[in-house]
C-alpha cells in the first residue's frame, strides 16, 4: 500500500495503526516503509511501537496518539529521507501485542517414562494450554521474528515446541528424583509441582527471546488405559505381597520385575548363546520367553488352571515335580518336594539363596538371612 493510499484530506497525513482483522496477532509490521512527516501513530493500551532502521532498533514508543514529527520525537531525524527535502522518513515500524494470550494449545508424547513404583516403562503423553506475554519486542522482532513480514503463528508454533521439550525433560525427571507414582501423576496429585517446575525450565529457553511463559493450564499427564490398567495391578499386587511376605517376598517381587526387562532383551536376541529364547515354564508378558536356565523369574504367569488371565508371581524357578512356579529355596512350597540341584543352580544364577529364597548381593559368599553358604 502506498502513502498516497493512506493520504488523509488532501495532506501529507498518513494515520498509522494496527487494522482490526490484526488485533490478534503477537506481531504485525506496517506495510510501507515510506512515512510522511507529521503522520498520526495510534498505540492502543496493549501494544508498542518498535521502529527499525537498516535492521536496528531506533525507537519504542509506548499507548497513545503520537504525531510524527522530528521536533516533538528527536529520533526521527535520523530517519529522514534527504532526497524528499525532509518531508518524508523512512522506516519499519512493528506493533507488538504486549497483552498475555491465554489458551495456547499444545500436546504430544512425552515417550517411555518408568514408573518408579513398579519399574516398568510406560508409554505417556501430555496436553493442555499454557499462556504468554512478551516483554521485550525489541528481543522478539530481532531475535525470533525476524525483519521480514512478521506472522504470528511462527512465534506460537516455536513456543509450542519450547513447552513440550521442557515438559519431557522435567517429568522425567521429576519422577526419578522424587519417586512419584505413575498413577499419581496421571491423577493430578502432582500438578501444581509440576507446573512450577516447567516454568522454571522454560524462563531459560524464551528469555532470550522477550517473551514470558505465564502459566500452564489444564495440562493432563497421561498414558495408555490398558497401561494403566496394568500398573494398578501390580501395585495391588505389590501391596499384598509386602503385606502376606513381608520385606523379603517384596524384595523377591521387585527383583523378579527388574529381570523380566532383562530377559526380554536376551529374548530377543540379546541373550547368550541362544539358549535364552525358546523354553521357560508359562506364558510371558509381551511374550517374550525366559529361559529357566537363565534363571531370570516370570514376573507375571499365565493362571495354574489353564485360563487366560495373568496372575502375579514372585521371582523363583519351576519345581521338576508339580512345575508350579515358586520362590526360591530348599523345598518347594506348593508340594513339599526337596529342589533338584539344576533347580537349585538357577536360583543362585538369579542372585538368591537356595536355603530361604532371600535375594543375595552380587558379592555375597553367605545369606545375609540364614547364613547359609552361597552355592
Amino acid at each position: 500500500m502506498g502513502v498516497m493510499d493512506w493520504f488523509k484530506r488532501g495532506v501529507g497525513e498518513m494515520m498509522i495503526a494496527r487494522p482490526d482483522d490484526a488485533k490478534s496477532q503477537v506481531v504485525w509490521k506496517h506495510p510501507d516503509p515510506t512515512i510522511p512527516m507529521k503522520s498520526q501513530l495510534t498505540v492502543e493500551a496493549d501494544e508498542k511501537a518498535v521502529f527499525f532502521r537498516d535492521g536496528k532498533v531506533v525507537a519504542t514508543l509506548g499507548a497513545g496518539r503520537h504525531t510524527l514529527d522530528s521536533t516533538n520525537l528527536p529520533f526521527l531525524s535520523d530517519l529522514i529521507d534527504t532526497f524528499t527535502g525532509g518531508n518524508v522518513f523512512i522506516t519499519e515500524v512493528f506493533f507488538v501485542n504486549v497483552r498475555e494470550h491465554t489458551g495456547v494449545k499444545f500436546g504430544g508424547r512425552v515417550g517411555h517414562v518408568e514408573d518408579p513404583k513398579s519399574g516398568v516403562p510406560v508409554e505417556s503423553m501430555v496436553h493442555g494450554e499454557f499462556s504468554f506475554r512478551v516483554i521485550d519486542p525489541e528481543k522478539l522482532i530481532v531475535g525470533l521474528v525476524g525483519m521480514g513480514r512478521a506472522q504470528s503463528y511462527t512465534v506460537r508454533s516455536w513456543m509450542k515446541e519450547q513447552v513440550l521439550k521442557v515438559v519431557r525433560d522435567r517429568i522425567a525427571e521429576l519422577l526419578v528424583k522424587n519417586k512419584w507414582p505413575l498413577l499419581d501423576v496421571t491423577s493430578g496429585a502432582y500438578t501444581e509441582e509440576i507446573e512450577k517446575d516447567v516454568l522454571a525450565g522454560l524462563d531459560e529457553h524464551v528469555e532470550s527471546y522477550g517473551i514470558d511463559i505465564v502459566r500452564l493450564g489444564n495440562f493432563v499427564i497421561d498414558i495408555d488405559e490398558e497401561d494403566a490398567t496394568n500398573l494398578k495391578r501390580l501395585y495391588t499386587d505389590a501391596a499384598y505381597l509386602k503385606t502376606v511376605g513381608g520385606v523379603d517376598r517384596y524384595q523377591q517381587f521387585a527383583a523378579g520385575k527388574a529381570m523380566m526387562g532383562a530377559g526380554e532383551g536376551m529374548a530377543k536376541g540379546g541373550g547368550a548363546g541362544g539358549e535364552g529364547g525358546g523354553g521357560g515354564a508359562g506364558g510371558l508378558l509381551g511374550g517374550a520367553g525366559l529361559g529357566v536356565g537363565f534363571g531370570l523369574a516370570q514376573m507375571l504367569v499365565r493362571d495354574r488352571q489353564g485360563g487366560e488371565t495373568l496372575a502375579p508371581a514372585v521371582a523363583g524357578v519351576v519345581c521338576g515335580k508339580c512345575e508350579s512356579q515358586v520362590p526360591p529355596g530348599a523345598f518347594c512350597n506348593r508340594c513339599g518336594t526337596e529342589l533338584k540341584a539344576e533347580e537349585k543352580k538357577a536360583a543362585t544364577e538369579a542372585g538368591f539363596c537356595t536355603s530361604c529364597g532371600a535375594p543375595l548381593g552380587t558379592d555375597a559368599r553367605f545369606c545375609g538371612q540364614c547364613g547359609t553358604k552361597r552355592e
